[in-house]
């Protein structure tokens, strides 16, 4: 019997892929938003399509804000967006 593959869905774009494909946003016990590259820190999380286009979507509608109950200023969404770039890219490096 195989195992069952674990699904999340882009708040962005609404597509449901391979968690392991997607980026995921986690807001933390403490109250910090951050990546979390490996999917498993503790806290609240949303997930995104690993492209531009679905990030700034969410930033631009504030489905982060909604999805992980906190608000968050544009300097956040900046340091967000430079860490997304970031794995985005070392994540192209890989494949």
């Amino acid at each position: 019997m195989s195992k069952k593959v674990p699904t999340r869905t882009c708040i962005a774009c609404g597509k449901a892929a391979e968690k392991s494909s997607l980026v995921r946003v986690v807001r933390s016990p403490e109250g910090t938003v951050s990546l979390d590259p490996q999917g498993k820190a503790a806290g609240r999380g949303a997930y995104v399509c690993p492209d531009g286009t679905c990030f700034a979507k969410a930033a631009k509608k504030g489905a982060f804000a909604g999805k992980l109950r906190t608000r968050l200023s544009a300097e956040d969404y900046d340091s967000l967006q430079k860490d997304f770039d970031a794995l985005c890219a070392a994540r192209a490096e890989l494949r």
